[in-house]
């Protein structure tokens, strides 16, 4: 099962089209996130957080239409986004993407990238859709295919430490059972070769950023 988040911060018609949404996955609104539902008239299958950045009007209407909703106090220890992640990981799915996560503030922008490092998250995969970027942390003993179009920029960033044992495919510049140091810059703008690629992490974490040069249907044409 995959599970879909909607989260508040800007979101694009790219971002959707990217996500490649299907009748299969479970969608979770965190917050103002269930205003881009409504925008793009996607149905979610629950509401969570404490809605101060919802439009009553708009929270109103899915209650009327029978859409679950989870409400917390405005004073808690959590961000609505790590609530509804929280939720999710309950529902004991194979993958959660985040639409909507990242841009405008910096803190929480960060804040969101750094989800995925919660030993909560070990037995699923994490990503998040910004636009023309792709966002996921790698862990220690994980692997990783991307799937993309040649030229298209791969960077991989070690967060928390030293990343060690790092090996890629289908980059331009590989690495083989090397170290990317914490603090350095070598692992940015990485390129891809061929339309998939390899990335495996021996031990600590590895930010792994994937930016797309078209949109989906641009690239099927090519």
């Amino acid at each position: 099962m995959r599970i879909v988040i909607f989260a508040n911060s800007d979101l694009t018609a790219f971002s959707i089209e990217r996500a490649r949404l299907t009748e299969h996955d479970t969608i979770l609104a965190a917050d103002g996130g269930a205003r881009h539902c409504r925008a793009y008239n996607i149905q979610p299958d629950a509401l969570i957080g404490d809605f101060d950045s919802l439009p009553a009007s708009i929270l109103q209407e899915y209650k009327d239409e029978g859409i679950p909703i989870h409400r917390y106090p405005t004073n808690k220890d959590y961000t609505d986004l790590e609530l509804t992640l929280q939720f999710a990981l309950s529902l004991h799915p194979r993958e959660i993407l985040i639409l909507g996560g990242l841009g405008g503030r910096w803190d929480q922008s960060i804040a969101n990238l750094l989800l995925s490092t919660s030993p909560t998250c070990a037995d699923v995969t994490v990503r998040l859709i910004d636009q023309s970027q792709e966002v996921v942390v790698l862990r220690s003993g994980e692997g990783y295919t991307l799937h993309a179009q040649s030229g298209d920029t791969v960077s991989l960033i070690p967060i928390g430490g030293d990343a060690l044992h790092v090996s890629t495919s289908g980059l331009r510049y590989p690495l083989t059972d090397e170290t990317l140091h914490f603090g350095a810059t070598r692992g940015i703008s990485n390129e891809m070769l061929t339309p998939s690629a390899e990335i495996t992490v021996g031990e600590g974490f590895l930010l792994c950023v994937l930016i797309y040069s078209q949109s989906p249907s641009q690239g099927e044409q090519s």
